[in-house]
């Protein structure tokens, strides 16, 4: 595992002393670890925010319907499968998916889980 800082941008790395967070490089990053955190509804949920989202956003922005620490717990499971990127800017924890990374290593996976949750959440009447 890297550290956050490893998979920030050029010229955007956390200052100095700035709390950073482990995540698995591209090519650490296994098939089943990510099904595995997409096959949870709570963390499925957080993933289609973030895809419909236009930019990153904090942990406190999920209505999620669990715990503040099995909120805690989802945002890990997905950080460590490598599906998000979370990064602290201040005292707010940022999440943003890690889409690149996923369509390099599984073409269309993410797009696909995507596109049928969304089918499915309107199927059911829970959009």
């Amino acid at each position: 595992m890297t550290p956050a800082s490893a998979t920030v941008p050029a010229g955007t790395a956390p200052a100095v002393g700035a709390r950073t967070l482990a995540h698995p490089a591209r090519g650490e990053i296994r098939l089943e670890s990510v099904l595995h955190a997409l096959s949870d509804p709570v963390r499925l949920c957080v993933v289609r925010e973030l895809a419909a989202a236009d930019d990153e956003l904090t942990c406190s922005r999920f209505d999620l319907p669990v715990t503040k620490s099995t909120s805690t717990h989802h945002f890990r499971v997905l950080r460590e499968s490598g599906i998000v990127q979370q990064i602290y800017r201040g005292t707010a924890k940022m999440n943003g998916l890690r889409r690149e990374d996923l369509e390099a290593l599984f073409p269309g996976l993410l797009d696909r889980v995507l596109e049928a949750a969304n089918l499915q959440a309107d199927r059911l009447g829970a959009g």
